[in-house]
């Protein structure tokens, strides 16, 4: 099988972090999309599509998609938040699984609101971390869909250093996101090379590095550089999304590249985001046909 292309909400502003800036209707987001070229989209923010499977499948059937996942932030770290954050997984996981869905991407959130900090993790949290995504994968297991964790800037699992404990520390599938792979002060390429045969799904996304070293200096707020323009569209940017796409290739990848250039709009912007996700599309069937 060859790998799948997909979407996802926020290369259209979507997100799940409050404040986040100008939320576009789900309707909008799904008609551009598709009007685009694609055929299969991530979910989005919890709640971003219909709640109920039914209304959500024939809401992206209507435009010609079909439902990939959904990112869904889970403490993962402390015993206290365990049984209302597995419910929450246990609901969305259902939600998804009834939707048609194959993948839960589970990111590990440090409890605050945003992305603007990290937690650091002792030894006792990282235990409590793997016990929780022990009982995430039981969960994904119950549903037929496939875990992975997405390390992601601002989170507890962010950096290399994070990233490593967790390939060592269990056998849970890894999401590849090239570009807070590299905003959390990683090498995009060097984990893909490393740790391909962990990788099980893959958010594709370009980083101006200029802004990521400054936010990972702590000179610039994450949110900030997200709206000066942290992510941009492949090929334009300095993440080698052809090295990647190569090594994966020859890895025998067949899961989904899902493009995701995370903006924050202010207001209403008219087509720009759908072409900016049209220019990453061109380049990524570009490089896939050759």
């Amino acid at each position: 099988m060859k790998p799948g292309v997909a979407g996802a909400p926020i290369s259209w502003g979507v997100c799940e972090v409050p404040g986040w800036g100008f939320q576009m209707e789900a309707e909008r987001v799904l008609d551009e999309a598709a009007r685009l070229g694609l055929t299969a989209l991530e979910a989005g923010p919890d709640g971003f599509l219909p709640g109920d499977p039914e209304e959500m499948a024939d809401l992206l059937s209507d435009h010609g998609l079909e439902l990939v996942g959904g990112f869904v932030p889970v403490v993962l770290h402390s015993q206290e938040a365990r049984d209302s954050e597995l419910a929450s997984v246990e609901r969305q996981a259902r939600l998804f699984a009834a939707a048609g869905a194959g993948v839960l991407v589970i990111a590990a959130a440090t409890g605050e609101e945003g992305y603007e900090e990290s937690s650091g993790l002792e030894d006792k949290d990282w235990d409590e971390l793997f016990a929780t995504l022990a009982m995430v994968e039981e969960i994904g297991a119950r549903y037929a869909l496939r875990v992975v964790l997405h390390p992601h800037y601002g989170t507890a699992i962010e950096g290399p250093e994070h990233v490593q404990r967790f390939l060592e520390g269990c056998d849970t599938g890894l999401c590849l996101d090239t570009g807070h792979s590299m905003v959390g002060g990683g090498d995009p390429v060097a984990l893909t090379e490393s740790a391909a045969a962990r990788i099980r799904h893959v958010h594709l996304k370009d980083v101006d590095l200029d802004l990521a070293s400054r936010v990972i200096s702590g000179a610039l707020p994450y949110e900030k550089a997200v709206r000066d323009g942290l992510y941009m569209p492949l090929g334009d940017g300095d993440v080698d999304v052809r090295r990647v796409l190569d090594v994966l290739d020859g890895a025998g990848y067949d899961g989904w590249y899902v493009l995701e250039q995370d903006i924050m709009l202010a207001a209403d912007p008219g087509y720009g985001p759908a072409a900016e996700v049209g220019r990453s599309l061109a380049y990524l069937k570009g490089v896939l046909e050759t």
